[in-house]
């Protein structure tokens, strides 16, 4: 890899290299039976979208550790991405949604290969479930496979360890918390530990032990991820409710008609008056939600001022992770990178 950092061409290698991992992992599938066709091709399909932040976190924090880049680095931080993949793809199933990225989710492509079966809505979300187990540990084969000395493997292992137990935590709070009275602490809770960890802190905070890095880089790094992870989430709140369908390629009134615990709707439930949150109420979690409910919610968010306090949180959040770089003993190419992924990774439309 060049020195310079090009996030464009960076994007393309983690496309390339993911593109042919699975392809050879779906031959594999069809080697067993040509039955499976429609799982091998949905393996394919599942890592396919993204800006690649993942993979970018894991290969500046190997950066910011004082290491040139590599293939196998790429390989490695790479794997981050099919862990991105099989949680999207468990919580689609989980959640029933029905799109991401503008495409049928897996569990809903999967149904068109089971037509005329008995039960071919369990079925196919089994199927889709999994395809998202299988990206799981495929992303562990292709960490450990990446060409990096077994003695760097070993220094990250742990936090391997602390990212799929996290994970699986936070997706089991949310679980947990759907339906509850919307909490502000509760929704802040679920959104380090469902997504801010393992979407910034743990990938840079891997390529920071697999590069060797000090405990005290390695707790500003750490103190950085959450800070923007959890910023990240917010613009996802955001624009789950507030974005353009097209843009985000998910459907607008998912948050609503399964009453997740977001931050966005806590705040709306801390700051309105009774007969508000009546009406709030009597909208959450109904399956026959449309566009005249969900702009009836937009100008109740508006009035009460939750949009406005989520924006204002997000920014807060950028600022402590970018005085957090600030502090450190960073390379400056890694500074400046990693000043450059917080706000790509914040100031977004889908």
């Amino acid at each position: 890899m060049t020195e310079r950092w090009d996030p464009a061409g960076f994007k393309d290698r983690v496309d390339e290299l993911l593109d042919g991992f699975l392809a050879g992992e779906a031959d594999r599938l069809l080697e067993v039976d040509d039955a499976l066709q429609p799982v091998a091709e949905q393996l394919q399909v599942s890592a396919r979208h993204g800006k690649r932040l993942r993979a970018a976190f894991c290969y500046w924090g190997w950066r910011a550790g004082g290491q040139p880049g590599s293939d196998a680095l790429l390989r490695a931080a790479a794997s981050m991405e099919l862990v991105h993949a099989a949680a999207t793809v468990h919580d689609d199933i989980i959640d029933d949604s029905p799109l991401r990225h503008g495409l049928p989710t897996l569990h809903v492509a999967l149904r068109s290969a089971l037509v005329d079966r008995p039960r071919a809505d369990a079925a196919a979300r089994a199927l889709a479930m999994l395809v998202g187990d299988h990206l799981m540990a495929l992303a562990g084969q292709l960490f450990t496979e990446s060409g990096l000395p077994a003695a760097y493997l070993a220094r990250a292992r742990p936090m391997w360890a602390d990212l799929a137990r996290e994970l699986i935590a936070g997706e089991c709070l949310e679980i947990l918390a759907t339906g509850a009275h919307p909490d502000p602490e509760v929704s802040l809770k679920v959104i380090r530990y469902k997504t801010a960890k393992y979407t910034v802190e743990q990938p840079l905070l891997i390529g920071a032990l697999l590069a060797g890095a000090s405990r005290a880089l390695r707790e500003s790094l750490s103190a950085y991820g959450l800070a923007l992870g959890e910023a990240f989430q917010l613009r996802d709140d955001l624009l789950g409710l507030f974005g353009d369908q097209e843009s985000t390629g998910k459907a607008s009134l998912d948050d609503l008609r399964c009453q997740r615990p977001t931050a966005l709707l806590a705040m709306t439930w801390q700051a309105a008056l009774p007969a508000q949150r009546d009406h709030l109420a009597g909208v959450l979690g109904r399956r026959d939600l449309d566009g005249q409910h969900l702009r009836d919610v937009r100008e109740l968010m508006v009035t009460l001022r939750a949009p406005q306090r989520v924006e204002d949180l997000i920014t807060a959040r950028v600022r402590e992770a970018v005085d957090h770089l600030h502090t450190a003993d960073v390379p400056s190419q890694a500074r400046q990178a990693l000043t450059a992924l917080a706000h790509c990774a914040t100031d977004r439309h889908r």
